[in-house]
């Protein structure tokens, strides 16, 4: 046994105790082991083929029919990934992932929008949870989203083994609310929550949270409604009729878009890419969020009171384009610290590609809740292999002696120079170990 099969053992034992009988414990690092080995397609048929075609039926039954619990891996998983990256200045990052797919009978396919293509697609979509620190992410969740189609059809449910407690209607924002509650109890640390727009958008998700004690950083569209920071409550005189029994905002509020158009836009880098520094131009402003309890304001009809304070802040990309976010950061934050918090989110989508591209987590061939789900934690247990292989390799790199110090991390088989993350310089990555990636030498439990 070489050793990168050894490091798999050691890294795997703690998931292998808890699935109890003898042959499952055989199985997930089997399983594993050839998610992470060579090979274009990683479902189970091909997998076995590679690996050992007499276990067929058992790399079949370990994953669509074992009688094992998920709960308990994902828990180690959880730990795993706060041992890796976890602390005060991790991000946790809330996102989901399209998995396309032909045909019906899948668990969860619809027709939907799936963002790896940028538009509606007949697919799958999984909502994510990254943790990460110094560039470097760990998976921690991967939820199945059931559209309408499927919710509404509870004989569609049951032939796809969906469980009783998840049939249900839950939207996005829910299951990753959820998700957050289920990593913070199982003493997963991060300082700060990162979302797209498709989450951003959400006030529920923003005052979920808040109301959580988190910091977050979210994209919104260019026409969320907001305040300036000074708004004040007043009680309009009325010229006729009865008083007012509700204030009002003295102020109305306007578009992120149209707050933003005159503001002060600086040039901001946060991080190295490998052309040289990342840049673009940034504006922010205090301001209060038009997320409260509809009112009657003058002749606007139902409008938003004022929400929390938050930052709003803008993004000018060298294409022209404008992008918009909020985040409730200090209201001593600089520009730099909210452009970096918010340009972090990039590393979610780096772990999809990564964990699509080499270890197959949309290579599923099943339909069942089940299996998806436990193809999908396998995956993400192999991700995080990856990264503590990365990270134990990183210890153990030499400094240059002279110059600067030239820092890498891998984005699929290339590898991406570091710079600083949220203000803290970034340690020598290597890419993702290619013995794992290129060799068929993989650890085949007897």
């Amino acid at each position: 046994m070489g050793i990168c099969d050894e490091s798999l053992g050691l890294f795997l034992e703690p998931f292998v105790a808890l699935l109890g009988h003898k042959k499952r414990r055989q199985m997930c690092p089997l399983y594993v082991a050839g998610l992470i080995g060579p090979g274009e397609r990683k479902s189970i048929q091909p997998m076995a083929a590679r690996l050992d075609p007499a276990r067929y039926d058992r790399f079949h039954h370990f994953i669509c029919d074992g009688l094992w619990e998920e709960a308990p891996l994902e828990a180690e998983l959880a730990r795993t990934a706060d041992r890796l990256v976890g602390g005060s200045d991790a991000v946790l990052v809330i996102d989901d992932t399209g998995i396309p797919k032909k045909g019906s009978h899948s668990v969860g396919v619809a027709p939907q929008y799936a963002s790896m293509l940028g538009k509606r697609a007949n697919c799958q979509t999984l909502v994510s949870l990254t943790l990460a620190r110094n560039e470097v992410p760990v998976a921690l969740g991967l939820r199945l989203f059931l559209p309408e189609s499927w919710t509404g059809d509870v004989v569609r449910m049951a032939s796809a083994g969906v469980p009783e407690p998840f049939q249900a209607p839950r939207s996005k924002i829910q299951i990753a609310l959820q998700e957050i509650d289920r990593v913070t109890a199982q003493g997963v640390r991060f300082g700060l929550v990162l979302a797209d727009a498709g989450y951003g958008l959400s006030a529920a998700f923003r005052q979920g949270l808040s109301a959580r004690g988190l910091a977050w950083a979210v994209g919104i569209p260019k026409h969320q409604k907001v305040y300036p920071a000074d708004v004040a409550l007043i009680f309009p005189v009325t010229g006729r009729g009865r008083p007012r029994k509700s204030q009002i905002p003295d102020q109305l509020s306007v578009s992120a878009e149209t707050v933003l158009a005159e503001a002060r836009w600086r040039k901001v880098s946060w991080r190295h890419g490998t052309k040289g520094p990342l840049c673009a131009r940034f504006a922010a402003c205090r301001i209060r969020i038009a997320d409260g309890s509809p009112q009657r304001i003058h002749d606007k009809g139902q409008q938003h009171m004022p929400g929390e304070e938050a930052w709003l802040v803008g993004e000018w990309r060298s294409s022209g384009e404008r992008k918009y976010y909020l985040a409730n950061l200090p209201a001593g934050a600089g520009l730099k610290k909210l452009a970096a918090a918010i340009k972090a989110r990039w590393v979610c989508e780096q772990a999809h590609q990564q964990m699509k591209e080499e270890l197959g987590l949309d290579h599923y061939e099943g339909r069942s809740w089940r299996g998806l789900h436990r193809h999908a934690l396998m995956t993400m247990i192999a991700y995080a292999f990856l990264q503590n292989r990365r990270l134990e390799q990183a210890k153990g790199e030499k400094k240059p002696a002279t110059g600067s110090p030239k820092t890498h991390l891998a984005s699929g088989p290339q590898s991406r120079p570091q710079g600083t993350f949220l203000g803290i310089r970034t340690t020598n990555m290597p890419a993702l170990p290619q013995d794992y990636l290129e060799t068929a030498n993989l650890i085949l439990p007897k």
